[in-house]
């Protein structure tokens, strides 16, 4: 079994941030700086392409979610990210993508490709890493998880959570659905999908199939008009809304 070994820790603007391994893959826990008495959720987080654990944007949600609802939130480095250094394999998917782009040639073969590769490798390293977390007591072996990411954490999140029975809450969006269709019918749990109207990467006809796919009794659609880097940050406070609602009745908890 992979154990959970914490490697720093510091704490501001109400956060507690404490970094870690598992089974030598570095991730990042954010938690309530105040230490409070009892159990909270865990929301998993997927960081996008090209990004990593401690990205602007894993903070910024973090801090949403620890400051605003008194959850854990968590993300590992994806597969040749941030602290892990890129395989062969990374490098010649990541000098063919450049090129395309370049050449203004279609990226999407290429994106989806690699991102296909890397979810085989990350989706068992995630399961790894919750099984590490719950068993800190702050977080428990029964206590609620949710799953938030978007493009290239969609990526990894909807094989993600199509494979993880625990994670009963997810927040998706702008990828396309050619390598996800599959495990996408195979989601049932409450999903919240953002998209932008006007992404010149990935269209809204790939948007609205991948939406359509998810097997979701309760799924909502949020289309907002702008580019794909342009996503406005109200829907970052809508996914803490929406894990309000599906995970603190769970816990037995309320908002702080």
């Amino acid at each position: 079994m992979n154990s959970l070994r914490f490697t720093a820790e510091s704490s501001s603007n109400g956060m507690l941030e404490r970094d870690f391994t598992v089974g030598g893959v570095p991730g990042v826990l954010w938690s309530p700086a105040s230490g409070a008495a009892g159990r909270a959720p865990l929301v998993l987080m997927g960081h996008g392409g090209g990004a990593d654990k401690k990205h602007r944007a894993m903070v910024g949600r973090a801090h949403r979610l620890v400051t605003g609802c008194g959850f854990h939130a968590a993300v590992i480095d994806a597969p040749g990210h941030g602290d892990r250094p890129r395989s062969a394999q990374d490098e010649q998917e990541i000098a063919e993508l450049r090129r395309a782009q370049t050449a203004g040639e279609p990226e999407r073969p290429i994106i989806v490709r690699y991102n296909a590769r890397l979810a085989e490798l990350a989706v068992p390293e995630y399961r790894a890493t919750l099984d590490a977390l719950q068993e800190l007591p702050e977080i428990g072996a029964d206590g609620p998880v949710g799953y938030v990411g978007i493009a290239m954490g969609t990526a990894i999140g909807v094989p993600l959570v199509a494979a993880e029975p625990r994670i009963t809450a997810a927040v998706f969006g702008m990828m396309w659905p050619d390598a996800l269709f599959e495990a996408a019918k195979r989601i049932t749990v409450p999903v919240e999908f953002a998209m932008q109207w006007d992404d010149e990467r990935v269209s809204r006809e790939s948007s609205l199939a991948l939406y359509d796919a998810f097997a979701s009794q309760e799924k909502s659609l949020h289309a907002n008009a702008g580019r794909h880097v342009g996503m406005p940050m109200f829907e970052v406070d809508s996914s803490v809304r929406f894990f309000a609602r599906h995970l603190l009745g769970r816990a037995g908890t309320s908002p702080a």
